[in-house]
């Protein structure tokens, strides 16, 4: 899919600035890296696949050094939301992140020093959701799915979606499913998650016709 940006109430958490001149190490951008980027912009058929097929890897082992620097853990579900967070990241604002890539470096370095404070970011919003210390703990449990009303008002607001969508959002809000879980149960890309998850949250939020 093009370079979709989500347009769901937790954009500006995907707000991130290009990386400054010492923040990434010397270096040039290949032709290859160029062309990758200037067709994801460009919404290119095939080139977000290319993009996520690349990296995806690259994104897992920064999330995962990045908590492991920070003397955190993380599970398979946690390294899947990071890495579901940093392709939002990539694409939020019409892709200005990607539009801004100047080759100042390669551009896995380029996005290592993005995916890190992205990661970073995730890491501190965790920290601030946990329970106070000596509050009681359910390990690896999943987040909470919608409450009562909120499950009724979505049940309501469905009808506006397309069949692809409504799976989406039921997996998501209402059993409380990982952006990892929903990619092994659809076989959806985890890079394609999130963004149409937004799109579709967008169409619940329009007013009703009439």
């Amino acid at each position: 899919p093009a370079a979709t940006p989500p347009t769901d109430d937790r954009r500006k958490e995907h707000v991130v600035d290009e990386p400054a001149a010492g923040d990434v190490s010397p270096g040039l951008a290949s032709v290859g890296d160029r062309r990758l980027v200037a067709d994801c912009v460009a919404g290119a058929p095939g080139a977000w696949e290319t993009f996520v097929g690349h990296f995806g890897g690259l994104f897992h082992h920064v999330a995962q050094r990045t908590a492991t620097q920070r003397g955190r853990t993380l599970g398979s579900a946690d390294r899947d939301d990071i890495v579901a967070d940093i392709l939002l990241a990539c694409v939020h604002d019409d892709a200005a992140v990607l539009r801004a890539y100047a080759g100042r470096a390669s551009l896995p370095t380029y996005l290592t020093v993005i995916a890190r404070r992205v990661t970073a970011r995730w890491l501190t919003r965790q920290a601030r959701a946990a329970p106070p210390v000596g509050a009681p703990r359910h390990v690896g449990a999943a987040p909470a799915a919608a409450s009562g009303v909120d499950r009724e008002e979505i049940e309501l607001l469905l009808g506006r979606l397309d069949e692809r969508e409504r799976l989406l959002v039921r997996l998501h809000h209402l059993e409380a499913r990982s952006y990892g879980e929903i990619s092994r149960l659809t076989g959806m890309p985890l890079g394609s998650i999130g963004p149409a998850l937004s799109r579709a949250k967008a169409k619940m939020r329009l007013p009703a016709a009439g």
